[in-house]
């Protein structure tokens, strides 16, 4: 199977497994050291990162549907089943139907991707995937003429997921892409990270990569997806549609209305590290550039 992406990046640029499990430093740097000043280098910044320990990197993680505290998805993530697993896939598809993961895998090239990962709070890191083109997918489904767009639905199972308890979105999680976008060689569906599963809380057993939109659009834990001609709704432009539009590409001259995207702070580096430059799309533009050309980047953002 030819793919058509060659990477810039190598496990030297890899952000340290212990630190890619924990945001504690980062998100204290933010709060601690504001938005503002940008200096240095990403090898710079790199050298900055101290490994934090297993009781940190395994009990500090977002995923709302186990609760919003940083620790409750490791607390409660662990509860939840993903043995059996099948995704339904329907929509503007010639093969619409539930599509067990084993048998999805079994049609699949796994691979390892590295990619930087940048989210919309303004800190970054690098990690190395594992899994296979959204497209090798979408191809074994069908893609039929009139679709344009794909949405995406995550697991919703109250039993086992006490934040849907609360609304603090429109449960269950929804995200979507415009069909080009979901079939760039880029877009990934992730199976493990570090070459080994993904664990619950981040997003097992199945969950999406897409480098170049900040992180909220790499939807987790995901039991749908619908080919449509229509755009779909998705939940934090649902929930705040004036931070979070549809696209959500990385673009350091589009600043969320409450901080800059000018700049980012390298995982791990802790609040006195300097910061480093954004780059437009994440540093993928000459991949996914050409899909937005003639699109007002600030309107359509």
């Amino acid at each position: 199977m030819a793919y058509r992406w060659k990477n810039d990046l190598t496990t030297a640029d890899v952000t340290p497994e212990d630190l890619f499990w924990n945001r504690r430093k980062i998100l204290a740097g933010l709060a601690g050291a504001g938005l503002s000043g940008m200096a240095g280098t990403a090898a710079q910044a790199q050298e900055t990162l101290t490994p934090n320990t297993w009781e940190e990197v395994t009990n500090y993680c977002n995923f709302y549907e186990f609760g919003t505290r940083k620790t409750d998805p490791a607390d409660n993530a662990g509860q939840l089943t993903t043995t059996p697993w099948s995704v339904t896939i329907d929509g503007l598809v010639d093969n619409p139907g539930d599509y067990a993961l084993g048998d999805i895998l079994s049609e699949m090239t796994i691979e390892e991707r590295i990619y930087r990962f940048r989210c919309v709070e303004a800190w970054s890191m690098v990690v190395p995937w594992n899994g296979f083109e959204l497209a090798d997918l979408l191809n074994l489904a069908g893609v039929q003429d009139g679709a344009k767009y794909v949405s995406f639905e995550t697991l919703y199972r109250p039993a086992e997921m006490p934040g849907t308890a609360y609304p603090v979105l429109d449960w269950p999680y929804r995200e979507g892409l415009r069909l080009d976008e979901a079939m760039n060689p880029l877009t990934l569906m992730a199976t493990g990270i570090f070459g080994k599963p993904l664990p619950n809380q981040n997003g097992a057993p199945l969950r999406l990569v897409v480098p170049w939109k900040y992180g909220f659009k790499s939807i987790k834990s995901i039991v749908k997806i619908t080919l449509t001609e229509e755009q779909p709704d998705t939940s934090w432009n649902m929930a705040n549609g004036r931070e979070y539009g549809f696209y959500s590409n990385v673009n350091p001259n589009v600043d969320h209305p409450r901080w800059s995207q000018a700049s980012e702070r390298l995982l791990g580096g802790g609040i006195f590290a300097q910061r480093q430059p954004t780059l437009m799309f994440n540093g993928y533009e000459k991949e996914v550039a050409h899909m937005y050309d003639g699109m007002d980047l600030r309107k359509f953002y």
